[in-house]
């Protein structure tokens, strides 16, 4: 095992002894390959570059209670990127090529596994990205897909405590009819100029839905949802990725008993709201303190602490990823 101070680590990128890569040419995915190049060759004109074709992913490896390791919920990684690769005319990668890269990403970098409660994961970052030379507008030919693993911390500092939100109605990340529903890199650097407001003053920024500018989309690159007596709540939007976070925590929601309502939420609904919070792979849950909406001179109070449902949803996905619960769901890849 590296000698890392797993507790220190943040959400940043650490390199590793290996990446994973494969290459779409004349219709046919090569079998992945770990390499200790970190770099690729790519002609300033491929279509990623020119066109914005490229998708992305992200999933965690986990080191248990028992010592064996889970990865999280792999396959609907796999079809996510598919979804995002059709969305972009790109080639799809199989679900066994996904799969399979993951598994070598991982075993390859083995000694990048952080101990089990270090607050620490293996992060896997996997990339596909247009690689065809092209000046005419239209999608490429010739794909690379690549898997990038990185021992990672908390994404945000403060950890499972509560994060202060300004509502943003100058920016729209995504289109109803756009990339909105896909994870590719266009949706985050259009938002850039709202998040990066936002951080300058110790916020983080929510989205409203860019037709109205009415309803609430997404948490930065995170889902929101939202508790409101029995019933967990998170919006129902084309616009919005859906988030595998999100799924799982609404199925643990219904498993304890709650409703689970997808449907527009009104930003002055947050009122009635006794706690919420955005949720995704990196954050997993980070609660709202308090929403701030500029616009109409008003502040959604929440707490600085996380409140009782955010909680035990928290603990019971974390449990089921650690192992220290039955995984009754089958969402965990076991490997001793």
């Amino acid at each position: 095992m590296k000698n890392i101070n797993w507790s220190q680590l943040g959400f940043h990128y650490t390199e590793t002894d290996y990446i994973v890569r494969s290459e779409f040419h004349n219709g046919i995915w090569s079998e992945p390959i770990a390499t200790t190049d970190k770099t690729i060759q790519l002609n300033l004109s491929a279509t990623c570059l020119q066109y914005g074709q490229q998708a992305f992913e992200g999933l965690k490896a986990f080191r248990g209670v028992d010592g064996k390791i889970r990865i999280f919920r792999m396959e609907q990684n796999a079809l996510r990127l598919q979804s995002s690769a059709r969305g972009l005319y790109m080639q799809p990668v199989p679900t066994d090529l996904f799969c399979r890269s993951i598994l070598l990403a991982l075993q390859k970098n083995l000694d990048f596994l952080p101990p089990y409660q270090t607050g620490a994961v293996l992060y896997f970052r996997p990339l596909l990205i247009g690689t065809t030379p092209r000046l005419g507008v239209g999608p490429g030919k010739d794909f690379l897909f690549a898997v990038i693993p990185s021992p990672i911390g908390p994404y945000f500092k403060v950890g499972f405590h509560g994060t202060p939100f300004i509502v943003n109605r100058r920016v729209d990340r995504a289109a109803p009819l756009g990339t909105g529903q896909f994870k590719v890199g266009g949706n985050y650097a259009a938002s850039f100029r709202a998040t990066e407001e936002a951080h300058a003053a110790g916020l983080s920024c929510i989205f409203l839905d860019c037709k109205e500018h009415k309803y609430i989309d997404e948490c930065g690159a995170a889902n929101f949802f939202g508790i409101k007596g029995n019933s967990y709540i998170t919006p129902a939007s084309s616009s919005i990725l859906p988030s595998i976070t999100n799924n799982s925590l609404m199925t643990l929601a219904r498993d304890m008993g709650m409703k689970v309502e997808r449907r527009k939420i009104p930003l002055e609904e947050l009122a009635e709201m006794s706690e919420c919070g955005a949720c995704g792979t990196a954050a997993v849950i980070s609660p709202i303190a308090r929403v701030i909406d500029p616009d109409n001179q008003r502040i959604y109070e929440f707490g600085k602490e996380p409140g009782p449902v955010s909680i035990k949803l928290y603990n019971a996905l974390q449990d089921i990823q650690y192992g220290r619960v039955p995984d009754p769901y089958n969402w965990c890849k076991i490997i001793d």
